[in-house]
């Protein structure tokens, strides 16, 4: 059963634009009921459905599946819930962990945040200089909430983001 962990932390500085080149990435909620959320995404020219289970910890189940780049814009503009989610996603490894840092556009531009992949819940991990305070399990920061209630909306989020 394919598991995603990881962990997620707010970013001090823009140091990981020197690791990778950004993607523009687009996407749209079907669904956002807290037991699985499903999600249709655009990075760059590749397009993807994703289903996502209920957060435990810092786990949860997750399905992706490839979809043509045509259903995937038509799904966005047309069914999913609006307004969409826009970032640029810098994506490398570091010290053997995948990290992934989203520059957020629109009504959440100012929020980046970096999220590490694990392969047990109880790994440990070398943190870059650049990463601040973590935020995992803070449902604020879950790409569906903030589809809902951007950061733009946010009355405390002086000091959080870039």
């Amino acid at each position: 059963m394919p598991i995603e962990i990881e962990k997620k932390f707010l970013v001090k500085d823009k140091t990981y634009k020197q690791l990778a080149t950004g993607v523009h990435y687009r996407q749209g909620y079907l669904n956002r009921d807290k037991e699985r959320t499903v999600r249709v995404r655009i990075a760059g020219d590749d397009a993807f459905l994703t289903i996502k289970g209920i957060t435990r910890g810092i786990e949860r189940l997750e399905f992706e599946y490839p979809i043509s780049l045509v259903e995937a814009n038509d799904m966005i503009d047309l069914i999913c819930e609006k307004p969409v989610i826009e970032k640029y996603r810098y994506s490398f490894y570091i010290n053997g962990h995948e990290w992934e840092v989203d520059e957020f556009l629109g009504d959440n531009e100012g929020l980046v945040i970096a999220e590490v992949e694990l392969d047990t819940t109880d790994e440990l991990v070398d943190l870059p200089d650049w990463i601040g305070e973590e935020v995992t399990g803070d449902t604020r920061y879950y790409n569906s909430m903030l589809s809902v209630e951007p950061f733009r909306l946010w009355t405390e989020n002086i000091g959080m983001g870039l």
